[in-house]
C-alpha cells in the first residue's frame, strides 16, 4: 500500500477533480447580464405612464377593484392622506406582461404595487405604510401639492 496515495495533498487533488466545474456565467460578475432588459418600447411607455398624473400607483388590478391585499392598502392609505382623484391614476399591471415585468426592473424594486409622486418612485406599500404611520407620507404629498383643497382654505375663501 501507498501511503502518499491516502496523504492530504493528494485526497485534496483528488476531491478537486471530482468537483463539477462551475457555469462562470451563474458568477455575481454575469448577473446583470443574466437580467432581462426591458426594451426601450416598454420603458419609455413607463416614463409616459409616470408622468400622466402627479400621483400614480402601478398596482394590481383598479383603485374600484383591486385584485391584491396589497393593492387594497395602497389605495387606503392614498384615500386617507386625502390624494386630489384630478391628480391621481393607477396602471392595472395585470393587463400587460411587459408592463408587469417591466416596472420592477424600471424602478429596480421586485415587488407591485409601486407609487410614483411627481414622476419619482417612493416604494412599495411597505414603504407606504410606513411613511403613513411616521408622518412622512402626508408631509410629501403635502409639498407636492397632490392632496384635495380643504374646505376655508385661502383659495375658496371669498375675498371681502
Amino acid at each position: 500500500m501507498n501511503p502518499a496515495m491516502f496523504s492530504r495533498s493528494a485526497i485534496s487533488a483528488a476531491g478537486h477533480a471530482l468537483r463539477p466545474r462551475r457555469n462562470p456565467l451563474l458568477s455575481p460578475r454575469f448577473a446583470a447580464l443574466q437580467k432581462s432588459f426591458i426594451s426601450s418600447e416598454t420603458r419609455k411607455a413607463i416614463d409616459k405612464a409616470v408622468g400622466t398624473a402627479p400621483v400614480v400607483l402601478f398596482m394590481k388590478g383598479t383603485p374600484e377593484t383591486p385584485q391584491c391585499g396589497f393593492s387594497r392598502a395602497s389605495i387606503q392609505i392614498l384615500g386617507l392622506q386625502g390624494v386630489d382623484p384630478q391628480k391621481f391614476t393607477a396602471f392595472n399591471v395585470l393587463e400587460d406582461e411587459e408592463l408587469r415585468a417591466g416596472i420592477k426592473e424600471y424602478s429596480d424594486w421586485p415587488t407591485i404595487p409601486q407609487l410614483y409622486v411627481n414622476n419619482e418612485f417612493v416604494g412599495g406599500t411597505d414603504i407606504m405604510m410606513s411613511m403613513h404611520q411616521d408622518g412622512s407620507l402626508a408631509k410629501l404629498l403635502e409639498e407636492k401639492d397632490v392632496l384635495v383643497e380643504a374646505e376655508g382654505s385661502e383659495a375658496s375663501t371669498p375675498s371681502p
